[in-house]
């Protein structure tokens, strides 16, 4: 028995649980302004959620593969101990689970697009299904395989693009079925926060990378002009955000995600400051969570009354 819950805590640990509140962020505000305008759907909420909870999980174990048989995640990783890292998990059996959880994207995200659109709305269809094939790519290719796009600087910008724009401009469409350009503000700055998370995360482990030759941005940029870059990103989100809320303000709840700004400028003030790696851990879950009541407070706020 103490051996299945063994089992069964690692795998838990492998999903990497503090992942998955920001993965659905952009999915709960996209679904706040959906019902503000008269287009929530609880079936396309709830498939919506899993679809994205079940990306994330596969990206967690296509990340924990790919770090873990090249090599990358060693004891000079400052971060959590992975599965294949700690031997409780082999090469083999993680990729099983990825096989398995990618049959289970793929069929999530059939029954989505589908309960969304039926057969009306072919091209949006068409749209959605390569978007979710693309995702599923993504997920894979972020450190697995010869090529993969987070060994040479590209996974600020995948991260940007699916969790922004596609989570808050594609789920909103799901319930419109039509496209919205008051959704792209706040699919940027779910977007650029997401990649200051991941970039707070590569700044982290940025010499253990650069050791063993993953090329982030972190390692690409260096020590001071990575801190610049993560300066630029939370500013720029903060500026979308800003700029959104000038732009559609119609009462005082609008803005109330704005108390979320006071910690980000804490946390870049720690950032800025600091030169040991491992002191970033702790910022990594703050900024994260900042991230998701950030869109929360931001879809919230349109719902309120007046």
């Amino acid at each position: 028995m103490d051996s299945i819950m063994g089992g069964i805590s690692t795998w838990i640990t492998a999903m990497r649980l503090r992942t998955l509140p920001l993965s659905i962020s952009g999915i709960i505000l996209a679904s706040c302004f959906s019902k503000y305008n008269g287009f929530f759907k609880w079936d396309v909420f709830v498939l919506a959620i899993l679809t994205t909870l079940s990306f994330q999980i596969l990206s967690n174990f296509a990340n924990d593969y790919g770090d873990g048989v090249k090599g990358t995640d060693n004891e000079d990783r400052i971060g959590p101990e992975r599965a294949i890292q700690s031997g409780k998990i082999t090469p083999k059996q993680l990729m099983r689970a990825i096989i398995i959880n990618i049959v289970i994207s793929f069929f999530l995200a059939v029954t989505l697009i589908f309960c969304a659109f039926g057969i009306k709305y072919l091209m949006l269809t068409i749209i959605f299904m390569a978007l979710g094939i693309g995702s599923i790519i993504a997920a894979i290719r972020y450190t697995m395989g010869d090529n993969a796009y987070g060994y040479r600087g590209l996974g600020d910008f995948y991260v940007f693009f699916f969790f922004g724009l596609v989570s808050v401009v594609g789920c909103y469409t799901l319930y419109a079925k039509q496209f919205d350009f008051i959704t792209v503000l706040p699919g940027f700055t779910v977007g650029l926060l997401s990649a200051a998370v991941l970039n707070l995360n590569n700044m982290r482990d940025r010499l253990s990378d650069e050791k063993s030759n993953k090329i982030t941005m972190a390692v690409k940029l260096g020590e001071k002009n990575i801190k610049i870059y993560h300066n630029f990103l939370i500013f720029s989100a903060i500026t979308s955000a800003t700029v959104f809320s000038i732009l559609y303000y119609n009462s005082v709840y609008n803005v109330i995600f704005m108390v979320t700004y006071v910690p980000l400028i804490i946390h870049l003030q720690k950032a800025n400051k600091t030169s040991n790696p491992k002191l970033l851990d702790p910022e990594l879950k703050k900024l994260a969570l900042t991230t998701v009541v950030l869109a929360i407070l931001m879809g919230v706020g349109c719902l309120l009354p007046f």
